[in-house]
């Protein structure tokens, strides 16, 4: 690899801050540029309000990516304010009363701890808030209202890069070249939608009554409704429990398998198995068929928290490709690094994790490789990797699925990595370095318990907001420790 001096950073979401400030740590690169086509910090935590009409392009079923999609487009804003400014939105997947599923003393950057008031599971604009407080520093490196349009390898045998970007307010087009790329352009533009036996003639007969969670924002469109929500993600049990509140009871939840969130039976829901048919108009009304072979008719809306696509539509003419079907990123080593072409790395591409923290790892690592201080295996050792992987998890969308412990074994993993760096004058840490987080015990406890936490955060309803703290909620740390000790022990000792 040669030497790296100048790095695109795409996306000024909470991994590409992240990455801009583990690069400029390092104090080895000439320029460090970040890329953002929204008006702020943020990416996907701002959140406005959605309308019918964002949902008018949505493609039912959408099982299939095509890697060549076209790239969004921002809806325009006017900001009253005495400039008169135009603000650039992408619509979010976030919604309105939206609370993260994670506690805050698990979701915090190593080095900004959430304010102390702030209840335990922060609200999206108390998130919002904080990731503004940690780009700071970095602003004045960030290129706002600037869509990545292209990235092309300039040249394979220094494997660097040509960039192309778009200012959205000007139209003007501009193309620099990079030594390295990090590609932190986020997970949930394009909605995943299953293939169904006949979705395609029942969403043409009732329009409108299929939808996706990326275009939910309140309940109030289905008050009185018949409702069925397909997924058993945090999104499905948290949009579930703001839709049971309004519809016609109870709401119909169909799970492939058992939530995440579920702790015994749920009151304000009937849990199905999977749609196996949308039945014919012409012999049923509104009707469904389950797995089970359950009938049932006269629905009014169907939402499907069912995830997305990974989607890069500016890297298109890479090859070998970095996406296919959209299902997962191909070719990537360590769930990060491109192997044909290490120089380009994507951040957070796994699930079931913890996002920032692990930006912060992820950061710690790549940026090391490239100021010089840590060094890759060769390609046939990273494809091998790959394929191992791919042998273990499967090659669809379980290939990024990090299930605890594993979450919390690879964010260790990339911490220890980062740690055997060859030292350097003048960093800091004595030289080795700014450095993210090696979780403990105690960490991996609150990863473990915190689907059971957010239970009994919800089950508090309006008091849950005057709650600081998981002692609040009963669950202590030293008190569980010895029984905490003895699990993991019986788990080790089992998967020998």
């Amino acid at each position: 690899m040669t030497r790296v001096r100048n790095i695109a950073v795409i996306g000024a979401g909470p991994s590409g801050l992240a990455a801009a400030k583990y690069l400029l740590a390092e104090d080895a690169f000439e320029r460090i540029e970040i890329f953002e086509q929204r008006s702020k910090v943020g990416g996907v935590w701002n959140h406005h309000g959605k309308s019918v009409e964002d949902q008018l392009s949505m493609s039912i079923p959408h099982a299939q990516l095509d890697p060549k999609i076209p790239l969004e487009k921002p809806i325009w804003h006017a900001v009253n304010d005495a400039e008169e400014r135009l603000e650039a939105i992408f619509l979010s997947p976030l919604y309105s009363g939206m609370e993260t599923n994670i506690p805050k003393l698990l979701m915090q950057y190593s080095d900004q701890p959430f304010p102390p008031d702030e209840q335990l599971f922060p609200r999206s604009q108390i998130v919002l808030d904080y990731i503004e407080k940690y780009a700071e520093d970095i602003r004045s490196r960030i290129q706002f209202k600037n869509q990545v349009q292209e990235v092309v390898l300039d040249d394979p045998e220094r494997s660097t890069w040509a960039v192309t970007w778009k200012n959205l307010q000007s139209g003007l087009t501009r193309t620099d070249r990079y030594d390295a790329v990090v590609v932190a352009a986020g997970k949930f533009d394009v909605p995943y939608l299953p293939y169904i036996e006949g979705i395609v003639t029942w969403n043409e007969t009732y329009p409108g009554i299929i939808s996706h969670s990326k275009y939910y924002d309140t309940p109030d469109p289905f008050h009185n409704k018949k409702v069925v929500i397909v997924g058993s993600a945090a999104s499905a049990f948290d949009i579930g429990s703001q839709i049971a509140k309004v519809c016609r009871a109870p709401l119909l939840s169909s799970q492939r398998s058992e939530s995440y969130f579920s702790f015994g039976p749920e009151t304000d829901r009937v849990v199905c198995e999977v749609i196996a048919e949308f039945l014919s108009p012409t012999t049923h009304q509104r009707g469904i068929r389950f797995a089970d072979g359950r009938i049932e008719e006269e629905i009014d809306a169907i939402l499907f928290c069912t995830g997305y696509f990974y989607s890069y539509p500016f890297l298109s003419s890479l090859r070998p490709p970095v996406v296919g079907d959209g299902s997962r990123t191909l070719n990537v080593y360590q769930q990060m690094f491109y192997i044909d072409h290490p120089t380009m790395v994507f951040t957070i591409l796994p699930q079931k994790i913890i996002p920032f923290p692990l930006a912060e790892n992820q950061a710690s690592v790549f940026a090391r490789v490239w100021s010089g201080r840590l060094s890759l295996p060769s390609n046939t050792e990273m494809r091998v990797w790959e394929e191992s992987f791919i042998a273990k998890n499967g090659s669809g969308r379980s290939f990024h699925l990090l299930r605890f412990p594993l979450d919390v074994d690879y964010h260790n993993f990339l911490y220890d990595w980062a740690a055997s760096a060859m030292p350097k004058l003048g960093l800091a840490s004595e030289g080795n370095g700014k450095m993210g987080s090696r979780w403990g015990e105690k960490e991996r406890w609150m990863r473990y318990h915190f689907p059971e936490i957010k239970k009994k955060f919800l089950n508090k309803e309006e008091k849950r907001h005057s709650i600081r703290s998981l002692e609040e909620l009963g669950f202590d740390f030293d008190e569980a420790r010895a029984g905490w000790d003895a699990l993991m022990a019986a788990s080790i000792s089992g998967s020998r």
